[in-house]
C-alpha cells in the first residue's frame, strides 16, 4: 500500500509531546431581571342561539382589545390566538337538539411595563366571563444578557485551561477550537416558569375599582456552555 506524499498527514487529535493539548468546558449561570411579561386573555360567551353568542363574544372581545390598547406603548405585542364557537347538544331525548352555543376568543399580550401589567390584570375583573392566564416572565431574544453569559462561559474556559496548564508548569500557547455544547446536534432549551391563572365571572354591581395587583417579577436564569481546546507549552514533569 502506497502513501501519497502530497497529502498532508492528519494532525494528532490529542496533541503531541511538543505541543500537548488541553480540552475544557466553560460554563456560566447568571440571573437577570426579566424584560418582558406575557399574559393570555380568554373571553367567553354563551347564548341560546348562534347569533346571540357571537354578538356577545364580539362585544366582549372589543372591550378587552380597547382596554389593552389604552395602555399604549406599555403593550409591545398584541395578537389574537384562536376563535371558536361550538354548539352544546342536549343530553336527553332523541335527535340532535342544540341547547346553547359557546364562543371563545384567546388573546395574547406582551408587556414591558410591569406596573401597567399589574393594573391591567385587575381591570379584567370588571369584564364579563374573562380569564387571565400568566404572567410568563422572559428576556428578549436579543437581550444583552445572553451575550454576557456566553462571554462569561468563555472566560471560565480560558481560566480553567490556564489552571490545568499551570499545574504542569506549562502555559497556554494557542486556541485550537471553541464550540457550543452540542453545536452539531442542538436541541432547544425551553425554560419553564410558573404560571398563575385568574378567572372572573361578571363584575359586582356598584363595586369599586380593584387595586392594581402587585406582581413580583421572577428573575431569569441564563445558561451558557462552551467546549474549548488549547495547545500549551511542554510541561515540566
Amino acid at each position: 500500500m502506497t502513501t501519497d506524499a502530497s497529502v498532508p498527514a492528519p494532525s494528532a487529535p490529542y496533541g503531541t509531546p511538543e505541543t500537548p493539548r488541553v480540552a475544557v468546558r466553560g460554563e456560566a449561570r447568571l440571573e437577570f431581571d426579566p424584560e418582558i411579561a406575557r399574559i393570555g386573555v380568554s373571553i367567553s360567551a354563551r347564548g341560546t342561539d348562534r347569533r346571540t353568542a357571537l354578538e356577545d363574544l364580539t362585544r366582549r372581545n372589543n372591550e378587552v382589545l380597547t382596554l389593552i390598547k389604552s395602555y399604549g406603548d406599555a403593550v409591545e405585542k398584541l395578537e389574537t390566538g384562536s376563535f371558536s364557537i361550538n354548539p352544546e347538544l342536549t343530553r336527553h331525548g332523541r335527535g340532535e337538539r342544540i341547547r346553547a352555543y359557546h364562543g371563545r376568543v384567546n388573546i395574547n399580550a406582551e408587556l414591558a411595563d410591569f406596573t401597567a401589567l399589574g393594573e391591567l390584570t385587575t381591570r379584567f375583573a370588571d369584564l364579563e366571563l374573562t380569564t387571565v392566564d400568566g404572567p410568563w416572565w422572559a428576556l428578549r431574544p436579543d437581550s444583552p444578557a445572553h451575550g454576557e453569559a456566553r462571554r462569561q462561559a468563555v472566560r471560565e474556559a480560558v481560566q480553567r485551561a490556564r489552571e490545568y496548564a499551570g499545574a504542569l508548569g506549562a502555559s497556554l500557547a494557542a486556541l485550537v477550537e471553541l464550540a457550543d455544547i452540542g453545536a452539531e446536534n442542538a436541541t432547544p432549551y425551553a425554560a419553564r416558569t410558573p404560571r398563575y391563572a385568574m378567572s372572573y365571572g361578571g363584575a359586582p354591581e356598584a363595586a369599586a375599582a380593584a387595586p392594581a395587583l402587585d406582581l413580583e417579577p421572577q428573575r431569569q436564569t441564563v445558561y451558557a456552555q462552551v467546549n474549548a481546546r488549547f495547545t500549551m507549552t511542554p510541561p515540566v514533569l
